[in-house]
């Protein structure tokens, strides 16, 4: 696990991709478990601007169609394009070769406000949290 991924109530994680301000996304392996098998992924555009807690992406299982929301505020600078031929990954690796798309963050320090490891774990046991 990275010490630098942080976690969302909505279950989505960020970590910096680089030291430029880029930061990966996607879901944590709760959410990815409990979508079940993924069967599609709409992903945002490059370029588009997304706001902190705004709808970016929509993965699609065999249940049903679940938003993916933005931990941070920012704007798209790249997709898994993987991720579209094979929706698979995000259930198989949802850390590594499953993530979604990256931001190129505003505000890079709001990062750290944002739930680590431990405080994600946490809010998991206490039945916290909502998709």
């Amino acid at each position: 696990m990275s010490s630098d991924r942080r976690y969302t109530p909505t279950h989505e994680w960020i970590e910096p991709a680089d030291s430029a301000g880029r930061m990966k996304v996607g879901i944590t392996d709760f959410a990815q478990k409990e979508i079940t098998d993924v069967v599609f992924v709409e992903l945002p555009k490059i370029g588009r601007k997304v706001d902190k807690g705004g709808e970016a992406a929509i993965i699609e299982s065999v249940k049903a169609a679940f938003s993916i929301y933005a931990p941070l505020g920012g704007e798209v600078v790249a997709v898994n394009d993987k991720i579209e031929s094979d929706p698979g990954m995000v259930n198989e690796d949802p850390y590594g070769e499953g993530w979604l798309f990256e931001l190129k963050v505003s505000d890079p320090a709001l990062l750290k406000e944002l739930p680590d490891e431990a405080a994600y774990q946490k809010l998991l046991l206490s039945g916290g949290g909502d998709h």
